[in-house]
């Protein structure tokens, strides 16, 4: 959080108010407020704070706005999200597993944020058709493209933060939507675990 990530306020609170520790296993809990990923169950971790805020700071979510967080892991990165959206808006958050679904919506429920987090189970690679479209999309796992269901379910307007690239290595891009074209911005280098689903890829690594 002191290297330069967290620009502004809203992002600052959000991040302050939300006790990082109950959304981390307990054996890893002494380790909940240093600047590393951390280990959740499934082959799957919470993304180290810096890049919590980076990615918030670049998906620019205002109060009010509808979100869609696709990797719900933890439920940290939704919970920062509804901090920020305010009982106004909402976020709807998918993942894929459903032991990690439970995890999360354990953890924001203890917490207090079931009145504005919607837990789903599915291939977030799909997006979630329910509650389309949106004003913001973060996607917290590695595509081999920006998939085209996500894009569709974005609003006119709205902003999609995903890492992009192959099992290695990716780039967060940024994807705004504006007048019926879509934009797409590259920030940092980064890495995380992939979208597995119809449009991103395969367990076994290769891509769909």
């Amino acid at each position: 959080m002191s290297e330069g990530y967290i620009r502004s306020e809203k992002v600052a609170e959000a991040m302050l108010r939300v006790p990082r520790e109950e959304f981390v296993p307990e054996e890893y809990r002494r380790y909940s407020y240093s600047d590393t990923p951390l280990p959740i169950g499934c082959g799957q971790t919470i993304s180290a704070p810096h890049m919590v805020a980076l990615m918030t700071e670049l998906l620019e979510v205002q109060p009010g706005h509808r979100v869609l967080e696709v990797g719900t892991g933890s439920g940290y990165q939704a919970a920062v999200l509804a901090e920020i959206v305010g009982r106004e808006g909402h976020v709807w958050t998918i993942e894929r597993i459903p032991q990690l679904a439970e995890f999360a919506l354990g953890n924001l429920g203890r917490v207090g944020y079931l009145d504005r987090v919607t837990v789903a189970v599915g291939d977030g690679s799909e997006g979630f058709e329910p509650a389309a479209p949106y004003d913001r999309i973060i996607v917290t796992a590695a595509a081999p493209d920006v998939p085209k269901p996500l894009v569709r379910q974005l609003k006119d307007g709205g902003r999609m933060v995903i890492p992009v690239g192959d099992l290695w290595i990716q780039i967060l891009r940024v994807v705004v939507k504006e007048g019926g074209r879509v934009r797409y911005e590259s920030s940092i280098p980064c890495v995380f675990v992939p979208l597995v689903g119809r449009y991103g890829f395969r367990s076994t690594g290769r891509v769909i």
